[in-house]
């Protein structure tokens, strides 16, 4: 299943990162969706020049970053996904910041291979008390017949923490027995800040037959170490400019990462 949906063993999905979507305070009226798009492109050519395996939509700019999907920046990042596909040759998959319905929503509509969010647990956030819906996402996933589009859960979420007092290895069995997680992945505290090797370690030795993928801080330092352990790893801040999360994407440190990784595997 991992080389069917994301094109390799020990996959890198590569983010694409959206500017700032209609609706969202810093987005740029003047540059309207032409802008956004155009940026997008640009980083997607410099991400599959560079060899990356799969990549990934996400509106990263919309900040502050909403728990349920406005209808304005739900079309708006459809329509920048609709608008970019053509450019994409390998596998591509879809995330709308935070909220799991939207991001399957999307999932179905842009025909991606496969949908990262958090989808289970309640927590205490930047955004509020926040408690994710993954029985609705989940149906709407069967209903529209698209159960090959696989879905990636986010046990840890970013910006939050998780209420109650279960344990990494616990939420990571839960969220495959009683939610039907494809793809585990276990994060760090904020965008860009690397997962801890020992969670990474818990949540695999808990589900021994599922992907588990390392989701955030991942770099060019601890790929050979987190790639011991997982079974693949999303990568955004690392690729830009400088490691800065909001510059464009840096074709040569991606040739470099890729590098690395193709000596790896």
């Amino acid at each position: 299943m991992i080389e069917t949906t994301f094109g390799s063993r020990k996959p890198i999905i590569a983010m694409i990162h959206l500017a700032p979507l209609p609706g969202s305070p810093l987005y740029d009226k003047d540059g309207g969706m032409q802008k956004i798009v155009d940026l997008a492109a640009a980083d997607i050519e410099a991400l599959q020049a560079g060899g990356v395996d799969a990549v990934m939509f996400g509106n990263e700019g919309d900040r502050p970053y909403l728990l349920k999907a406005s209808p304005q920046s739900l079309a708006a990042m459809s329509f920048a996904v609709g608008e970019l596909k053509r450019l994409i040759k390998i596998p591509f998959g879809v995330n709308y910041l935070w909220d799991p319905v939207a991001s399957v929503s999307l999932g179905i509509a842009s025909g991606a291979r496969f949908v990262r969010e958090i989808f289970t647990g309640v927590y205490d956030s930047d955004m509020g008390i926040w408690a994710p819906d993954a029985a609705t996402a989940l149906r709407l996933r069967a209903d529209c017949n698209r159960t090959d589009m696989k879905l990636m859960f986010n046990i840890n979420a970013e910006f939050a923490s998780p209420m109650g007092d279960r344990s990494i290895a616990a939420r990571a069995k839960s969220a495959v027995f009683s939610s039907l997680a494809d793809v585990v992945l276990v994060s760090g505290p904020m965008t860009g800040q690397a997962v801890e090797t020992a969670n990474l370690k818990l949540a695999k030795d808990a589900l021994p037959d599922t992907p588990v993928f390392a989701n955030t801080g991942v770099n060019i330092d601890n790929v050979a170490d987190i790639l011991k352990i997982g079974d693949g790893a999303v990568v955004g801040t690392h690729f830009k400019i400088g490691g800065d999360t909001w510059k464009p994407v840096d074709g040569e440190r991606v040739k470099r990462f890729m590098d690395k990784v193709g000596k790896i595997r």
